[in-house]
């Protein structure tokens, strides 16, 4: 694996970086899916479920990647730590007016951090996986 590559997505150095760029991103999610018309602006250049995805999916790798064990552990913290916060989203935009929650944007969160978890895992060696 390339250095810059080990470093960004193994290095258990920057573990603490990974989990404070995921928080950070799910923030801004939060907070700009409140502005009024901010949904809608980005909703012309790209669907809700692109949208949810890729957002979703990078969280997932960022936690995943800022994760320590196994694989299966690994993924597991990730899809579950996604979930949590997919439905955190979901909650919030219920409180809005011009928002509102959908299970089905909830699924695809879900789903975005499945897929990207079982890419991470076919596509990360093992053992530089268990050594950090």
């Amino acid at each position: 694996m390339p250095p810059l590559l080990h470093l960004a997505l193994i290095d258990p150095r920057l573990n603490k970086l990974r989990y404070a760029a995921a928080i950070a991103m799910f923030l801004s999610i939060i907070i700009t899916g409140s502005i009024p018309g901010a949904r809608a602006g980005v909703g012309h250049y790209a669907p809700g479920v692109v949208l949810h995805s890729l957002a979703y999916a990078t969280l997932a790798l960022l936690w995943f990647t800022a994760s320590r064990g196994s694989a299966a552990s690994r993924s597991l913290a990730a899809v579950l730590a996604v979930a949590v916060m997919g439905a955190i989203d979901e909650l919030v935009q219920s409180m809005f007016p011009f928002r509102g929650a959908d299970v089905g944007d909830w699924l695809v969160d879900c789903s975005a951090a499945v897929v990207t978890c079982a890419i991470l895992w076919l596509v990360l060696p093992k053992a530089a996986l268990q050594r950090s």
